[in-house]
């Protein structure tokens, strides 16, 4: 069995810096270089998250908010404590 879970995401494209931000209340903050253009950052944002909750890049993908600076993730293999787990180690 797959477990997925959905998470809520606020992207700022076009950034200086590439990373996941944090939590901002239950959203989670991440930030990408690439522009919010032809899908560019939505890319970026998939390669970022992956990156950091060590999952190869098909376990996660855009559920929802395929045009919007808020968006639904959905996570493939974790489950929401240790996403929020592994988030938090990056903030150390």
């Amino acid at each position: 069995m797959v477990l997925a879970i959905r998470v809520a995401l606020k992207v700022v494209p076009g950034s200086t810096r590439e990373g996941i931000a944090g939590w901002l209340g239950d959203a989670l903050k991440v930030r990408v270089r690439a522009p919010a253009e032809a899908g560019r950052a939505n890319e970026a944002v998939l390669r970022v998250v992956a990156a950091a909750l060590e999952l190869p890049l098909h376990s996660v993908r855009i559920a929802s908010g395929g045009s919007s600076p808020k968006k639904i993730l959905e996570i493939d293999d974790l489950d929401l404590a240790t996403v929020r787990a592994r988030i938090d180690a990056l903030a150390r």
